[in-house]
Order: structure tokens, then sequence, then C-alpha cells
């Protein structure tokens, strides 16, 4: 039995973990206590990875599409050639807006994203639609207009705040923060600090809070706005602060002094009394921050949520410093910059070509990929790769994408497993598990300490999977967009000892690169065929890296030394990259001071722009806003975290220890009012369609309210579905109209009864 060094894939916190191996199976799980930043610690969920490395929906081999819709096994070589074959044939009669690239990523698979990004350059498309795209770039765009560019991230010093808020977020299930559980009790149990969570649901955390502000679902910017408009009457604004960091306070002061402050409480169904005593409280606090997530990212007045969070700790001074919140670097470059405000070389950034949506950090929103399919005549998309994602079951209206899907010219899905998505695909390649490649994430989203884990294969490919960097690279070649071979920077590539090679490669590579500058899109693969083979331990993958930690050290030289990494300005990075490449439980890269977040602030005069009109205006138009009429009585809350829940990578339900079905949650009295029962059967019905869910009966909730988990309805081993399908109850359309977030925490839906007899 093999004990290795890995970390967990299930959510953004990439948990350190040693596993015990046995005959390519995961015989123990437990906490890497190494891990620089979780050092051991470990939820439930991680504990049963060996259900998502070994199950029979695995993919062994590639797959072709016949005309009779059932898969026929095909090689490496005729799969490649026939797409390459077929992509060069869209973008020379249809150019490169008729292809879309779907997905990337996963949890923690993001070394993959080098790579396919590259499909995307020889396709001469910038169409990339991903996850992000309908969970957070409403707070990109944000922060694109308070920081100065859409890359400047927030992060929460919750470890060592006095105060905090739980916006919208539920850390005891979903984590998001280090170490979540652990953070939870000390917060709890020091008397000194004080924890407020603002969820239409006695959360897990929410039992833990010494404050539950219970809102109507829907209300948190007037919750929000009412909080500020308290803090600004009252006098608690720290002016001094905002003097020193902060341009254009004026008018967001004159817009919270015009907020109706009872009204608005009122609209939010919470005592008054409690909401000035949180706002007081936070304003007061000698260290406060707010952590929020996707309860006010999936909600009413997306984007405008995000501004209020922010204005709660801009406003009183809880920003750049110990405890309050703070920009941080990054090492993976995961985010873009696309503000529609500007123009690239005198035109307008890309818009697409039915909806005429302009991407935000780089990314379009999925929930009008269908329509791009469908309704753009001439310019329709026609061809798109989907990676490591399942739109089909996790983006907005399952049925539009299988629908649409099923029109395009070439749909290839690159992943482990025989998913939804892929079962529509015309070519279906496998992909090594996560486990069984290189990998890393970019959630490296640290401050003052941020780290990286790169982490090593620790199990063969399994049949003739391939990870991602081989895959898109062989396909590059297949295209002719690169040659399978490069003599001159190989030889350099193996000069000993190692690290000698970095600098002369690093030039060399320059060098070809301005000869033949259609590589420059490409340059990951050439890294990866070169430098990459020289690399220990199988990880090829990790190549491109060394570019990223040679500008890291540059940009933040001061915080990577204080880290304990050792080089002069030449060196530096190249000390870095082979810390990442040697340490299995991860390293950290720097190690910064509060002060730091002012250098990460983006606007050329290192100030805060509070002042967003739209936002300004959005705040003002809540004073009109009419409450949804009754044709739906529910409020359904789409994707709740639970014990036995994760990201899609677990197919087999056989994972779960409790709640096989996903139950729908509803508070007694509402069950009791349609004659439901715990077990019993119910329609859960939207205007976009209907599922049939298990009832479980849950005081915790709000009247008027129910909940279903993500994570469910996939159809392992050709089953039926199991669980609810949640999307077959969303729809496009319903949105946030500036990011075009879907509402998915606010669904309206009818219950009805299933009869026994059926």
């Amino acid at each position: 039995m093999a004990t290795e060094k890995t970390a967990c894939i299930l959510c953004s916190r990439n948990c350190g973990l040693t596993v015990e191996i046995e005959d390519g199976h995961f015989r123990r799980v437990r906490g890497d206590e190494e891990h620089p930043i979780s050092k051991g610690y470990l939820c439930q969920k991680a504990a049963r990875l060996e259900h998502y490395q070994n199950h029979h929906d695995r993919l062994t081999h590639p797959l072709k599409r016949q005309p009779d819709g059932s898969f026929a096994r095909v090689s490496w070589d005729e799969a490649l050639s026939d797409i390459a074959t077929r992509l060069k044939a869209i973008r020379s009669e249809h150019g490169g807006d008729a292809f879309a690239f779907a997905g990337g990523g996963g949890q923690g698979n993001h070394l993959g994203g080098a790579y396919s990004r590259q499909l995307m350059a020889a396709m001469k498309s910038r169409y990339a639609y991903n996850s992000l795209g309908q969970e957070k770039t409403g707070d990109f765009w944000v922060n694109g207009r308070l920081f100065g560019s859409q890359t400047c991230h927030t992060t929460e010093d919750v470890e060592h705040a006095d105060y905090v808020l739980f916006i919208g977020c539920n850390p005891f299930q979903a984590h998001g923060i280090p170490n979540a559980r652990d953070v939870l009790r000390d917060l709890k149990r020091d008397p000194a600090r004080t924890m407020v969570v603002i969820d239409p649901r006695r959360s897990e955390t929410a039992k833990q809070a010494d404050i539950h502000l219970q809102l109507k679902p829907g209300t948190d910017a007037f919750l929000m706005a009412a909080m500020l408009a308290i803090i600004v009457r009252e006098g608690l604004v720290d002016r001094a602060f905002l003097a020193a960091h902060c341009r254009d306070f004026e008018a967001v002061e004159t817009a919270l002094r015009a907020v109706p402050i009872e009204d608005y409480v009122a609209r939010a169904d919470v005592p008054l009394a409690d909401v000035e005593r949180v706002a007081r409280g936070f304003a007061q606090a000698k260290a406060g921050c707010v952590r929020i997530d996707l309860g006010i990212q999936h909600t009413l007045h997306t984007t405008l949520n995000g501004y209020l969070e922010k204005l709660l700790y801009l406003l009183t001074g809880n920003f750049g410093r110990r405890g309050g919140n703070n920009l941080h670097s990054f090492l993976l470059p995961i985010l873009g910059n696309t503000d529609e405000r500007k123009t690239v070389r005198g035109k307008s950034l890309k818009r697409t070509a039915f909806h005429g949506v302009q991407p935000i950090a780089g990314i379009y929103p999925p929930n009008i990929l269908p329509d791009e399919i469908e309704k753009a005549g001439d310019k329709r998309i026609r061809a798109v790769f989907v990676d490591s994602a399942n739109p089909v079951l996790t983006w907005t209206d399952t049925a539009g994408f299988e629908r649409a899907f099923a029109k395009l010219d070439l749909l290839v899905v690159v992943d482990v497993a025989l998913t939804e998505t892929a079962r529509l695909a015309h070519y279906v390649l496998p992909a090594a598990s996560q486990f069984e490649k290189c990998e890393a994430t970019g959630f490296n989203l640290e401050f003052p300490e941020n780290f990286f884990h790169l982490r090593h294969p620790l199990l063969a490919p399994l049949g003739e999977s391939l990870p991602e960097p081989e895959i898109y690279t062989r396909l590059l070649e297949k295209m002719g967009e690169i040659p399978s071979r490069f003599p001159m920077l190989e030889r350099i590539a193996r000069l000993q000892p190692r690290r000698a090679a970095y600098l002369p490669f690093l030039a060399a590579l320059g060098a070809a690169l301005a000869r033949n500058r259609k590589w420059i899109p490409h340059a990951a693969s050439i890294v990866y065929r070169t430098l990459g083979q020289t690399l220990p331990g199988g990880t090829a993958a990790a190549a491109p890296i060394l570019a990223l930690t040679m500008a890291y050290a540059q940009q933040h030289r001061a915080a990577v030394l204080r880290a304990g990494h050792r080089g002069n300005r030449l060196t530096l990075g190249a000390a870095l990259f082979d810390a990442i490449t040697s340490r299995r439980s991860g390293t950290l890269l720097s190690r910064h001071e509060y002060e730091d977040t002012w250098s990460l602030v983006a606007n050329a005069d290192r100030r805060v722009h509070l002042a967003i009109p739209e936002m300004l205006e959005e705040l003002r138009a809540l004073r009109e806003e009419k409450p949804v009429g009754a044709q739906f009585p529910f409020i359904l809350a789409a994707g709740e975290r639970r014990s036995y829940n994760a990201n899609q990578i677990y197919r087999d339900p056989a994972w779960r220890k409790v709640d096989p079905h996903g139950a729908m949650r509803i508070h007694p009295l509402d069950a009791d009012g349609l004659g439901l029962g715990d077990g019993d059967r119910a329609r859960c019905c939207s205007e976009h369609g209907e599922i049939e869910v298990v009832v479980e009966r849950d005081e915790d909730l709000r009247r008027g309210t129910v909940s279903l988990p993500h994570g469910y309805g996939m159809r392992y081993r050709d089953g039926a579905p199991a669980g609810p399908q949640l999307n077959r109850l969303t729809g496009a359309a319903h949105c946030d109209p500036l990011s075009r977030t879907p509402y998915h925490k606010y669904v309206p839906v009818r219950i009805l009864p299933v009869p026994v007899a059926a």
C-alpha cells in the first residue's frame, strides 16, 4: 500500500490530502497536516473520493457517435484527425464566430485551461462560456468599476475578524473560507467576537450565529441598502479612511440618505431593531469583514447585491487591513479584464450574434448559449467543445441545451465520464482523472499568505485516457497549427542541472516565437512538448507555470522572499517554480503585508472609485419595485449545499450516506397545507418546466420557500436520473439584466402533490 500527497477536488478550498492507495483504489483518505493552508483539515465529502476515481461511467477510449445514435470505439488518431478536419472546414466556411468553448477547469482541474484555450486561438474565436459566467460575473463587473480591473478580486480575513457578516452563504456546508468548520467553531466560542448570518434559511451556519436575519428571499438589496443608510445617517462612516483611499463618496452618500430604511427593512421582513444592531455593530467593530456567496449572486439584483456588500466594508474602513476584506495576488490568470467602456484597436468588445452580449472578465454567460446556437441565423454557433463540464444538467435550461446541442454540426466532449452532455456529442474524448495526471487549482485566493498546490499524478491513466494537455497538443498538431518537434528547444531544455536551463530556454522560446508569430497563442503546448518532458514525476503539464512564476516573483518580489524563497531578480522565479514542482503538499507563494492591498488596486490613483452610475441608478429604482405576483406561491432556492452533495464528478449515487433523493425541503406548515408528509412525492412546477421530487419537512425554512440541492440528476450506468434535474425548472431570461447571472436562488414555483396511486 502506497501513501501519497494530493488535494481534494470537490470545492474551491482544495484542502490537502494524504491518501493510501492499493491496487488502484483509495483505501483511506486523511487531511494532510503538512499542507500550508488546510493543515490537516478535512470534511466528510473528501473521504469518499474513491467514488470519483473508480466508477462504472469512467471513459476508457475515444467514442464516435453513429447514425443510429449509438457510440463506437475509435482510435485517438481517427478521432483527432476527423475533428481537426471538421473544425478547419467550419472555420474556413463560417469564421471563428461559429465556434465556442464551454466549460474548462472544474474544481481543481485548471492546468488544462492553458491548453484548451489554445483551441480558441486556432479557431479565431473569443466565445468562452463557463460556470463562472453564471455565478460570479456580476461580482467581477463591480470589481472592475471599483478597483480598476475585473481581475481585482476580494477575499475576507474571517480568521482575524471581530465581527463577521455571512450573507447568502453557509460555510459549514459550502466552505469557501479556510478550514470552515474550525473557524466557525472558534467564532462561536469567543465572546469577544460576533457572527451574523443573513439567509432565508436557518442554515447550519445560522444555527451557530449570534444574530440570524432570516430575510425574505430576493430582498438582500433592500436589507443591505437599509444597513448602509443607517451607517451613513448615524455618522458611522470611516471618513478618514475614505479621504485617504477612496473617491466619489459624496454621490454614494446622497443615494444612501434617500433610502427609506423602515420600508426596506419591512420588505425584507426582519426586525428593525436587529438590523440597526447589526449595522452599528459592524461599523463600530475593531475589525469586520463580509463573506458572501451564491445566495446573493443567484438572486434578484445580483450585481447590485455585489456592489452593496462591498460598500459595507469600504464605507466602514474594513478594507486593506487585518480582519477585513482585501485584494489578493494570482498565480494562474483565471480571469481577464474586459472593460465594456473601452475599445480594442478602435473597435468595441466582441458581442454575441443574437443577444449582443459582451463578455465580463473574458467570459460569456452560459444561459445565452442555446439561443446563439439556434437563433443567430448564418452567424450562429455551429461547433462547441465542452471540457470538464456538464452544461446539460448544470447550466440554466436543461431542455434548451438538449435542443440546441442536437443542432450543432460538431459537438466534442472531453471528460472522464459519459455525462449527460457527452451522450449528445459527436465525439467523446476520455480525459485522465484528476489523480491520474499533474493538476492544480487556480483558486489560490488567499491574503496575506497565498499558496499554490501542484498535484502529482498518483495513478496511471485508465485505459486509453489522456491528460488534457496531451489531447489539445495533439489536436493542434493535427490542425497544422504547430509542428510535432522543436529540436533546438528540446536540446536547451535538457541542459543540466535543470534550473540552469530555465533562463536560456525562455530566451530561446522568445526568439522562436518572434520568428514564428503564429505559434505565440500555442506557447503552452510548445513548452509542454519541450521543457515539460524534462520535469520530474509526470509534471510535464506544469511547464508553462515557469513563465508565471518568473512574472509573479518580479511583481511580488518582497512577498515571495518573505515566504522563504531565495534568489536574485533573475533566479527567484525559477526557485519558486522548483518549489512548486517538488513539494507534494503545496508551497506558500508569498507572504504579503496588509498595506500591499493598495498596490493591488488597478486604478491609476490607487484609490477605490466608489460611485458606479449604473448601480446608483438601480439603487434609486428599488423604491419603485413591485412585489412579485402570486401565480407561483413558493420561491425555490435551487442548488442548496448539503452534507452529501457535491459538484457533478460524483456520479455513483452510492457515495451518499443520507438524502439519496435530494429531497425538496419545505416548512411543515406549508407541507400541511398541501397534505404532504416526509417521503411523499410532489411535482415542483415553474413557468419553464416541472420535475418530481421527494418531500422533506424542515422547520428551518421560511414559510413560502422550498429548497433543492445541486449535484443530482445524473443517469448513472444508463439508469434513471438520480434526484432532481434542477435546470428543467430554470429559464434563460430569468436573470440579472446586466450580468445575465441566473436567479437560481429565486425561482417562483408551484408545489402539487402526486397521488399515491401514481
